[in-house]
């Protein structure tokens, strides 16, 4: 874990400040010489966290500053005082204080605060959210209020995770962070079940999904084994999955390797071997493991779980 507070940036400073994290973005204002803000960050393993306190500014992610490499990553912002305006693909919503809101960083968005304010940015890898690409592309800049529906519980966590920084050490804030994206995502999934994409009114898809989550420790899982068990055809099976931009095998490997990792970050399953946790999830050959871990996370198994444990 990493702790680091700045107080009373100018605005080049906070230029350089956001563009570290977040990539190359067009931040201005209309008052560049009076322009102050506040920054504190907390690191816990791949999830950082922005507690900012900035005057009236307008903040853009260009379709042109945007690599096509980009690793893809979410940023949740909570509205803690004041007001701002979140824009991307094609929606847009006003986030008053106790509302939040999500968005990625490989589309351009727009953030706009017309005066002071304080928010938090909670900065993740994609991965942590078990959506399609597709369905998250239907859930950004949709408002979750504090005084609404499951927003009622999620929203309040975020706010005391805003408030106590200086507790998110070791491995266990990290795994109190993932409990609280993991209850963020069942809430973007409330969300997703009202909407009018095609994949959030795919009951074959969902049908699917869910039989590979209950399916993931057989090691014969397959295509043609989902498609019988829901009596289609393989082909409209794949149907399903490329509409959302993936492959049924590409998910199974995706949901397999994204639990391997939860629980390699786990602190509760620190005496466990990493080969009784990949078999957990169908993969009982630890050097496969390890193979298609460093190939989709960029490190093994073992260095990551090491990471972790120490809260980096």
């Amino acid at each position: 874990m990493s702790l680091s507070t700045r107080s009373s940036l100018t605005l080049s400073e906070w230029r350089e400040a956001v563009a570290s994290p977040f990539g190359s973005l067009e931040v201005n204002t209309e008052d560049p010489d009076g322009f102050r803000a506040d920054l504190g960050v907390v690191t816990v393993g791949e999830v950082s966290l922005f507690d900012m306190t900035t005057p009236a500014h307008t903040v853009d992610r260009l379709i042109t500053a945007i690599p096509a490499d980009v690793v893809p990553y979410c940023k949740l912002s909570l509205q803690m005082e004041g007001e701002s305006t979140l824009a991307q693909d094609g929606r847009h919503c006003v986030l008053r204080p106790g509302d939040l809101a999500l968005y990625v960083t490989q589309r351009p968005y727009r953030l706009s605060y017309p005066a002071a304010q304080r928010s938090l940015v909670v900065y993740f890898p994609e991965s942590f959210v078990q959506m399609t690409p597709d369905q998250i592309g239907q859930v950004t800049a949709v408002p979750i209020a504090k005084n609404e529906g499951l927003g009622r519980v999620a929203v309040p966590l975020f706010e005391q995770i805003a408030l106590n920084f200086e507790v998110l050490t070791g491995p266990y804030a990290g795994s109190l962070l993932r409990s609280a994206l993991d209850m963020l995502v069942t809430v973007l999934s409330s969300e997703l079940s009202q909407a009018d994409g095609a994949l959030a009114n795919n009951l074959l898809f969902q049908q699917a999904v869910a039989y590979v989550d209950t399916h993931l420790d057989n090691p014969e899982l397959s295509p043609r084994m989902i498609a019988e068990a829901l009596f289609v055809s393989v082909r409209h099976l794949h149907a399903q999955f490329s509409s959302g931009g993936l492959t049924v095998s590409s998910y199974i490997r995706g949901r397999r390797l994204e639990l391997i990792r939860r629980d390699l970050a786990d602190p509760l399953h620190v005496s466990e071997s990493i080969q009784s946790i990949g078999t957990r999830y169908g993969l009982a050959d630890s050097s496969q493991v390890s193979r298609l871990f460093r190939a989709e996370f960029g490190e093994s198994p073992s260095g990551y779980r090491s990471r972790m444990m120490l809260g980096q």
